[in-house]
């Protein structure tokens, strides 16, 4: 079968599409967070609190009247997500058993988790026994452990609870100040969800999971995401073959680009979108409650699965990269930066930042792409507007808008 021919701007407004961005946010309230997390099909979770953190601005975007609460009542509350890896992203909770060959991966001793249960099997053991009795704890609830020098902690006890958690014997419970707490995983996990899943089942959820997280997807990134997904790198003819049968079963689909050499690759669930979207139209579905995008930008969060990990300059063809970790000197642009969402296309950066003492938000920096962006009538309307109610979102009072041209301000 030929590959589906695509447009870029078609490509992108799928890929915005599939992700819930375009053309406007189209769920809302507590039940309508579930359901955006699941279209997602992973949101990762970030700490750093500048204006939000991260998750929130990505909900933020997506769902209307949005509050960070609605997303712990589902994880934590309903039980309807956990949060798992390194890079820790937020999962529906009943594909948890696909991850059990994963976390069976860390428990090997060629791992550096196994390695650390196995030296340390009463300190990890008395830990286990700590929760038992006495119900959810958290690192702070431990004393007494040595100290280490960690990325993943700073005492004996840390190190423990977080092998412990990667290798799937302990979930979190819940946060406080967005630290985890933990407890026993069959008090956390619902009994209906557990089963015992084989490699080749969770090879085959997770081949289709790594296509419809990102909506369209290249082949090597493809492989890239499956072998994380696995915990193990993948040969070569064990993931052409996988993909390639995939195609042939009728599961996924080739898509080609104009302009690009190389074929992505879509769920063949997402091919009535796709002619949708060919045709100028709006899949069904994806009909917005409120404003479009055409009508009020977007900042998207800075781990935002469409413009993070260099996919905004790729798809785009829009400059971006979040410099938190940067040195000051090193910044092109600033330390929180977030790019703008209008219509079907990234347009250009703000840094904010929310001075929660006098309830300001304040911008430090503005960045279009196109210089007259700023004259433009119709930019101006959305930016405002979008400035507005992401400025209501974060409980801001007043703003600080100094840094902008002075047609826009």
């Amino acid at each position: 079968m030929q590959p589906l021919p695509l447009t870029l701007n078609q490509a992108r407004r799928f890929i915005l599409g599939r992700q819930g961005l375009w053309p406007g946010r189209r769920w809302q309230g507590l039940d309508g967070t579930g359901d955006a997390v699941r279209a997602l099909e992973a949101i990762q979770l970030d700490p750093l609190n500048v204006v939000a953190r991260s998750h929130e601005i990505n909900l933020f975007c997506r769902v209307l009247d949005y509050r960070p609460e609605y997303l712990e009542q589902q994880a934590y509350e309903k039980r309807a997500f956990f949060d798992y890896g390194g890079a820790l992203f937020l999962y529906p909770i009943e594909e948890l058993p696909y991850w059990q060959p994963h976390m069976d991966r860390w428990k090997q001793p060629a791992n550096r988790w196994g390695r650390f249960l196995a030296e340390n099997a009463p300190l990890v053991e008395e830990i286990r026994g700590q929760l038992r009795e006495r119900g959810p704890l958290g690192n702070r609830d431990f004393n007494g452990s040595g100290r280490v020098q960690s990325y993943r902690g700073r005492k004996e006890s840390a190190l423990a609870l977080y092998a412990l958690w990667i290798t799937g014997q302990v979930m979190v419970h819940h946060r406080e100040r967005f630290e985890r707490v933990y407890d026993l995983r069959e008090r956390v996990v619902p009994a209906h969800i557990e089963q015992i899943v084989d490699e080749e089942q969770a090879a085959a959820h997770f081949a289709r999971k790594s296509i419809a997280e990102l909506g369209l997807i290249r082949r090597l990134s493809w492989v890239n995401s499956l072998s994380g997904y696995l915990n193990r790198k993948l040969d070569p003819i064990e993931a052409h073959t996988r993909l390639d049968g995939m195609l042939a079963r009728g599961e996924a689909a080739a898509v080609q680009v104009a302009g690009q050499k190389e074929p992505w690759y879509a769920l063949a669930a997402d091919q009535p979108a796709l002619e949708t979207i060919r045709t100028g139209g709006v899949p069904a579905g994806w009909q917005p409650l409120d404003a479009t995008t055409e009508e009020e930008v977007l900042f998207l969060a800075p781990l935002d699965m469409v413009s993070a990990r260099g996919r905004a300059k790729k798809l785009f063809d829009f400059a971006y990269v979040w410099e938190v970790y940067k040195p000051a000197e090193k910044r092109r642009w600033g330390y929180y930066t977030l790019p703008v969402l209008w219509g079907d296309r990234l347009v250009a950066r703000i840094d904010p930042r929310l001075e929660r003492a006098t309830g300001t938000l304040r911008l430090l920096g503005f960045w279009p792409d196109d210089p007259a962006l700023p004259a433009d009538p119709a930019f101006r309307r959305a930016f405002h507007r979008g400035l507005q109610r992401f400025a209501a979102f974060l409980g801001a009072h007043s703003l600080d808008l100094s840094v902008l041209p002075e047609g826009l301000r």
